[in-house]
């Protein structure tokens, strides 16, 4: 898929920057932009969900459905900043 892009500069920590690269490197995406520009696609599209979620619900999913789905899906507690 060929689409314009826009060059930015971000600043990364540096074992997240390392996590990238190796992802690159074990053939997770052709290049660390396509890596990060799929992690931001995907960070959107979370965040969309959510916000959809939160409309029908009314408000957000409580904090223990929030765990209990993320502890189904093996993904470890709720982030601090989504709380």
């Amino acid at each position: 898929m060929s689409m314009s892009a826009e060059r930015i500069t971000v600043s990364l920590p540096p074992d997240v920057l390392a996590g990238a690269r190796g992802a690159v490197d074990a053939g997770a995406a052709d290049s660390l932009s396509a890596f990060v520009a799929d992690a931001l696609r995907n960070q959107l599209q979370r965040a969309q969900a959510l916000a959809e979620l939160s409309r029908v619900l009314g408000g957000p999913p409580p904090r223990r459905a929030r765990e209990e789905v993320r502890r189904d899906l093996g993904l470890g507690p709720v982030p601090s900043a989504a709380l």
